[in-house]
Formats: structure tokens, C-alpha cells, sequence
């Protein structure tokens, strides 16, 4: 298969572009805006593009791709405050535009990322993809537009596609600068023997997913046989995640045990923007096209965790 991957040289493109690299042709499209060169995988097909480029058409079609998998976004909350405008630019016209040219080249599936933060503050956990929907940030509400437009560009075209909204996901090549993932950031200060710095009590919760289980994900979904696109409203959209909830206080406490950093941690007040709870019922994934996230949180941090080691 020919599978095309925006965002191909990010934290989580990068880790599918090595996972499908050897099973299948594999192209990569990115500006490296955020992704880096080094993440490149030298048997990958790779151009350097804005998917906002005008040219996006004529390079998805050079390529010429069975499926394609979208990652390429705008994903930090904090610059969707600062700059909504650009925001919904990325994640919203550029996901339309690279539905567009999947399609125009004869694209058979299209998968494109999504983000809990479609949901906003939640009523009740874990969440459905029928729950609720109220962002509580630019970027929360460009993800959501961004999977009408999905569903706007591929309906009626004979493309199968389909939302996939990642809870909090982390792993190795995750880039731990700015807004990178509060366990990046965590664990890079205390593999250095720093403080990493809590916003708010501690108390807040995420649903931690470890890269792996999300590369295992986007496999599982180009291979299955039924449509993943069915009925209904939210009917496109699949929850990534693992459904179980963690506490700022408790990754601390596992990444304490994995770094082996004793020190104290620092704290400041809660960011605009952040929810108190997050867990996302997965049960939809594993039902449509058999997928369950399968890494223990504290074996997944581990593994996190040596691979900053030997980046230092």
C-alpha cells in the first residue's frame, strides 16, 4: 500500500513513518515547522510543503496515494489563544485542503487527527463520541471544525475517512520545548535533575496514551475491511485513548520512579484554556476495527524515559 503521512516528520508521524517503513511505501509531507529533519526515515519519500501550499494538489498526486494518514496541525493550545486566526487556518482549511487532494489523487481512506479537546470540560467520564462538545480553546474548537470539514471534502466522494480524537498522547522523538506534552517537558527536566513545573493542584487528570498504542491505531485502521466512515451523528470520529484517568500528582510520581530524580517540583497557577478532568471511552475502536491500547502507563513512561536518557 501507498500511504502518504502529513506531519510525517513530528513526534507522532515520525514514530508511524518507522512503523510502516518496509511493509509499505511511505510518503512524508511536512514543513518542519515543527518536526525535524532527523525524524526523516532515509527510505521515505519526503517533500518539504505547507499543506496550505497551493502546489499541495500536484505533490499528494506525484505521490500518488492508496490512503493517507493527517497529522499535520497547529496543536498547541497556548499559540491557538495568541493567534485563533492561524489556528483555524491550519486545522481547519488545511485539513480541508489535503482532503481535497487525497481525493483528487484516488486516495481510498483518509485518517485525520483529532483531540480531546473537542470535548471541553466534561459533564461525566469517560467520554463518548457522542458526548457533549464544548472547547474550551481556539484549538479545542479548530478540531472540531476541522472534522466537519473532513466530512464536508470525502462524503459522496467513494473515500472512506475518519476523525481520530487522541487523548494525551506521549512517547519517544516527542519534543519536550514549549508546549511539547506535559510528560515530555516532565521528563526532560527531570532527567536533567530539574524541577518540572505543576500548573494548578496536581489534582487535574488526563488520559495518557502511550505513542505506540496510537501508531497501532493508525495501522489497524488502513487495514481493516469495513467502512470506518458509518452512520450517524459523530459516526466518522473515533476515540484514541486508553479510558482510564491519571493525575498530574501520579505521572509525577511515575516519572520520579523512572528518572530517578528525588528533587522537588515547582509550582504555578493554572493555564487558560485546561480542563480539570479527561478520560476517553475507546470502546468504538474496539468494536469498529478491533484496536485496544495495550501499554501499562508505567512501562510506556519507562520506555520514555531511557530514550530521553540517551538523548542528553
Amino acid at each position: 500500500m501507498r500511504i502518504l503521512v502529513t506531519g510525517g516528520a513530528g513526534f507522532i508521524g515520525s514514530n508511524l513513518v518507522h512503523a510502516l517503513v518496509g511493509a509499505h511505501e511511505v510518503g512524508v509531507i511536512d514543513d518542519l515547522s515543527c518536526g525535524s529533519p532527523e525524524n526523516i526515515h532515509p527510505a521515505s519519500w519526503f517533500r518539504t510543503l505547507d499543506i496550505l501550499d497551493p502546489s499541495l494538489g500536484a505533490v499528494v498526486a506525484e505521490f500518488g496515494p492508496d490512503a493517507v494518514i493527517h497529522l499535520a496541525a497547529q496543536a498547541s493550545v497556548t499559540e491557538s489563544i495568541k493567534d485563533p486566526a492561524r489556528d483555524r487556518a491550519v486545522n481547519v482549511e488545511g485539513t480541508r485542503a489535503v482532503a481535497r487532494a487525497a481525493a483528487a489523487a484516488g486516495a481510498r481512506r483518509l485518517v485525520s487527527a483529532s483531540s480531546a479537546a473537542v470535548y471541553g470540560e466534561p459533564a461525566e467520564l469517560p467520554l463518548a463520541e457522542t458526548s457533549p462538545k464544548s472547547p474550551a480553546n481556539p484549538y479545542g474548537a479548530s478540531k472540531l471544525a476541522a472534522e466537519s470539514a473532513l466530512a464536508d471534502e470525502l462524503a459522496g466522494t467513494g473515500a472512506d475517512f475518519a476523525s481520530f480524537r487522541f487523548s494525551n498522547v506521549f512517547g519517544p522523538r516527542q519534543d519536550w520545548r514549549g508546549e511539547g506534552g506535559v510528560v515530555a517537558i516532565f521528563t526532560a527536566a527531570m532527567s536533567a535533575g530539574e524541577p518540572p513545573t505543576v500548573f494548578g493542584d496536581g489534582k487535574q487528570t488526563r488520559d495518557f496514551i502511550y505513542v505506540g498504542d496510537v501508531v497501532a491505531a493508525c495501522l489497524e485502521a488502513l487495514l481493516a475491511e469495513g467502512r470506518l466512515a458509518d452512520e450517524g451523528v459523530d459516526g466518522p470520529a473515533y476515540n484514541v485513548s486508553t479510558g482510564r484517568e491519571t493525575s498530574v500528582d501520579q505521572l509525577v510520581a511515575h516519572l520520579r520512579a523512572a528518572t530517578g530524580y528525588g528533587g522537588p517540583v515547582d509550582h504555578a497557577a493554572a493555564r487558560e484554556g485546561d480542563v480539570a478532568r479527561s478520560a476517553l471511552d475507546p470502546a468504538k475502536a474496539r468494536t469498529g476495527f478491533g484496536w485496544a491500547a495495550r501499554s501499562p502507563l508505567d512501562s510506556a513512561i519507562g520506555a520514555t524515559a531511557r530514550w530521553f536518557a540517551g538523548r542528553t
